[in-house]
């Protein structure tokens, strides 16, 4: 696992935490979309990143 494939993967589980907690709020459903296609393109490219796929 490279630097950046950790961050990607960071940051997207940091996304999914808020949109989980986002979802206990109440709060807007647009932004909780936002937030949870943000999250899976985050974790989607750190997944993508890792060199166990070469």
């Amino acid at each position: 696992m490279n630097g950046l494939s950790t961050v990607l993967i960071l940051v997207g589980l940091f996304l999914l935490g808020g949109v989980i907690s986002f979802v206990k709020q109440g709060m807007s459903k647009s932004i909780i979309t936002l937030l949870g296609i943000g999250a899976t393109m985050a974790l989607l490219a750190g997944v993508l990143r890792l060199e166990v796929w070469n």
